[in-house]
């Protein structure tokens, strides 16, 4: 578990929530890992009660399991919920991408490209994966907020836990060659305002990507990470 410096004012029981759901997010804390409450607490620098209260807040978003008289892991990957985040995410970013070809200002057009940018960048660094994952969702996140949807932004990311740790997982295993293409012919419809191809890479980029998923799990022995949809 990777631990980080606590912000100005925050309290000991939102540094452990956002060190613990970082960790989870990241996959540094690994789908089925167990969590020790004594652990964490040495770790972490604080008492048991508020650790527990941090526990029941991310079992509350589905993000650790509580067994009884076994202990508490963290959640294995719902492919439900990933499911259901992927047709979220697909319904609506085809719509913000239309508005976007409607009109996107010039100052986030520029913000996309410094993005995509950096992605390229940093895209054949080895141990690179993390990075470029925080990339891709800040190009995504300047497409809503460019056109004023950051707060549908933000339910989506609530929805996206385990839609996001699946891509992660991934993405530590797959190649981002495809992803900056993808990028790149999103920047190309905005530029040129045009609508003509929008059905197609949004289901390229969101829809069809997802479906190679549990077959580069297979392939990487990374099935165990998963929970069935059955």
């Amino acid at each position: 578990m990777i631990l980080y410096e606590k912000k100005e004012k925050e309290n000991s029981k939102d540094y452990a929530y956002r060190v613990l759901k970082d960790n989870i997010m990241t996959l540094n804390l690994k789908p089925g890992e167990l969590l020790s409450e004594a652990d964490l607490s040495e770790k972490l620098g604080i008492s048991r009660t508020p650790i527990r209260e941090v526990l029941m807040r991310l079992k509350n978003e589905h993000l650790i399991e509580v067994k009884p008289q076994t202990g508490t892991y963290i959640s294995l990957i719902d492919i439900n919920m990933v499911e259901q985040a992927l047709f979220m995410r697909y319904t609506l970013e085809k719509e913000v991408l239309k508005e976007a070809c409607n009109g996107l200002s010039e100052d986030i057009i520029i913000e996309l490209e410094k993005n995509l940018f950096a992605q390229k960048l940093i895209s054949n660094k080895s141990n690179s994966a993390i990075e470029f994952h925080k990339l891709d969702k800040e190009f995504h996140e300047l497409l809503f907020r460019g056109t004023n949807k950051g707060d549908i932004w933000d339910c989506i990311l609530n929805m996206s836990t385990h839609y996001n740790r699946m891509r992660l997982l991934i993405e530590l295993k797959n190649d981002k060659k495809k992803n900056i293409e993808d990028h790149e012919r999103y920047l190309n419809l905005i530029k040129n305002k045009s609508m003509d191809g929008i059905d197609e890479i949004i289901t390229s980029h969101i829809k069809d990507s997802t479906q190679d998923w549990l077959a580069i799990a297979q392939e990487n022995d990374l099935i165990k990470y998963l929970k069935s949809s059955n």
